[in-house]
């Protein structure tokens, strides 16, 4: 070989080398949906975004520049570097800044924040020819390369596992607390926070400040890693106001605890409330709609009212009103907001302990209910059609899945046909479209045997469990059967019956057929189009008979 041929050789390898270690350095490391800028330490990296991550499970904070506790494939979706198909996406870590801007793009609305201590940039990533003239590819060594740019990322918290509980601290902003012991809350909760153990497989929590009007500081899936929790809280404004903590609970029970939110399946949902002094508005209803909910209500309070400030206290029995149950396990009481340090572990003992949340189990997500749906000749189509949108808004209300509320359905005339069994579909969406696709039978109407047959053949075959049983019967006209004798075995059996009578049902036969007190269990219209009126009677008698002594 000639000098010449040598060297130019030499040239090539150092070339194909060189390009070899910038593939290595270039491979993408797949990252989760739900990975955070802040989990790289590098000033950027190229990552990997999965396929079809769920728009609604992202965080995003910032339009451009994003804070760093933000979703980096979301943040790459609403940039519009990918899309939901995912792919390889380039990061750069910037520095923090104040007032990230919220904006809508491609499907993600991103959020506001007044301040964060780093940010990035995503864009698309840029692929380098791997090439060398003269000479064959050369080929990436990806598994090294991954591993090469995993060192850079952070580990993890992943939380206290012991602890998986969702948590909505209610803190009091209002006047009567004021700025100086707003602070000294903050500081307490901080302390909280990091006793639960916060983290994705532990504890999640978010603030709801308790002013004259609600405010969501931030929700449960905005931040899961102990040192943004506790940024978060610092950042917390003071508003002032009236304490209307009844106000802010419903607030928390209606908005705060859902999917989208962060709210995670089958965990313990609470609802701790800070209170200095004593609500300015009234608790019980709102306390009630929370119970209703599933919602555990913990209430701490901090100075409680003199007796020369008695006077002034609208209810003063908030507290035992206000939470879960009143057996002292969710009521908690500090004489102020100094010298806290020593309560905090009791109250985050109490928070963790999850088989003493007695309000987890409520009449949204632990009922089983059958409807047994009249399919006679005389009902026709277009009103068995009305029947069934009553059914789909009545089975709306409730929390269905594998281990939350289970929904039945048959249909009799002279035969009973099981349209949808108890396990048949573990998702409300499921469940609806299965409703709404009953097919009309046409017949005669034998309600007893239809009541036996739905006794045997959907609750029968049912594990026994802690959910609570009801039969809502829909019929229009009289049964060519006995119904007093199926409908009391059924009650025997511990199943509540509803009895819905449309057209010429007769009223003694309803009562027949429904539980005690009849007049709370029976109901009748003339007109399928007025049977909307029931639906929200029958929703509340269910949680009012969930609660109600076996």
């Amino acid at each position: 070989m000639s000098i010449l041929s040598t060297v130019l050789f030499a040239l090539g390898i150092l070339s194909l080398a060189s390009t070899a270690v910038e593939s290595e350095a270039n491979s993408p490391v797949p990252i989760s949906c739900a990975t955070r800028g802040a989990d790289f330490t590098d000033e950027t990296a190229l990552v990997e975004c999965p396929l079809d991550c769920p728009l609604w499970q992202f965080s995003v904070f910032g339009s451009g520049v994003y804070a760093s506790v933000s979703s980096i494939c979301g943040s790459a979706i609403h940039r519009g570097v990918i899309s939901t198909a995912g792919g390889p996406v380039r990061i750069q870590k910037l520095s923090g800044q104040e007032n990230y801007l919220s904006s809508y793009g491609h499907g993600i609305k991103s959020q506001t924040l007044s301040k964060w201590i780093s940010s990035f940039s995503v864009s698309r990533a840029q692929t380098i020819p791997m090439e060398v003239s003269g000479q064959p590819k050369a080929t990436a060594l990806p598994n090294s390369a991954k591993k090469t740019v995993k060192k850079n990322l952070k580990k993890a918290n992943n939380g206290n596992k012991d602890c998986k509980v969702d948590i909505a601290f209610l803190l009091d902003g209002s006047y009567n607390i004021g700025r100086r012991r707003f602070n000294l809350q903050k500081n307490f909760i901080s302390k909280l926070a990091l006793m639960l153990g916060i983290g994705p497989e532990g504890p999640h929590l978010g603030i709801v400040q308790v002013s004259e009007n609600p405010k969501t500081e931030f929700f449960l899936k905005n931040f899961t890693q102990p040192k943004d929790v506790i940024f978060a809280i610092k950042e917390v404004a003071f508003r002032g106001g009236n304490t209307n903590t009844g106000k802010a609970l419903r607030h928390t029970a209606e908005t705060f605890f859902t999917p989208e939110n962060g709210a995670r399946r089958g965990l313990p949902r609470v609802a701790v409330m800070f209170v200095d002094g004593w609500p300015s508005d009234d608790i019980e209803e709102a306390a009630t709609v929370s119970r209703e909910s599933g919602i555990n209500v913990f209430l701490v309070s901090v100075a409680k009212p003199l007796p020369e400030e008695l006077g002034m206290v609208q209810d003063r029995g908030f507290v035992q009103k206000a939470v879960c149950k009143d057996n002292n396990s969710f009521s908690y009481n500090m004489p102020s907001w100094f010298s806290t340090t020593k309560f905090v572990k009791p109250l985050a003992q109490r928070l963790c302990a999850e088989e003493q949340m007695l309000c987890s189990k409520s009449c949204f997500n632990s009922v089983n209910i059958a409807f047994l749906i009249d399919g006679s000749s005389s009902v026709g189509d277009s009103n068995f059609r009305l029947v069934l949108d009553f059914i789909a808004n009545i089975v709306d209300a409730f929390d269905i899945s594998d281990i939350g509320s289970k929904i039945g359905a048959v249909q009799f005339t002279y035969d009973q046909k099981k349209e949808i069994g108890f396990h048949d579909y573990t998702t409300k969406e499921d469940t609806l479209a299965a409703v709404r696709g009953i097919r009309y039978m046409s017949g005669g109407t034998a309600t007893g045997e239809a009541i036996s047959y739905t006794v045997s053949n959907l609750y029968n075959p049912l594990k026994r469990g802690t959910n609570r049983n009801f039969i809502v019967i829909i019929t229009d006209g009289q049964s060519y059967d006995e119904i007093q004798g199926p409908a009391v075995s059924a009650q025997k059996e511990g199943i509540t019956v509803y009895s819905v009578g449309v057209a010429w049902a007769p009223m003694e036969d309803l009562k027949a057929m429904a539980s005690e007190p009849k007049e709370l269990h029976a109901f009748f219209t003339k007109e399928f189009t007025e049977l909307h009126q029931f639906e929200q009677p029958i929703i509340k008698g269910i949680c009012r008979d969930f609660t109600a002594p076996h």
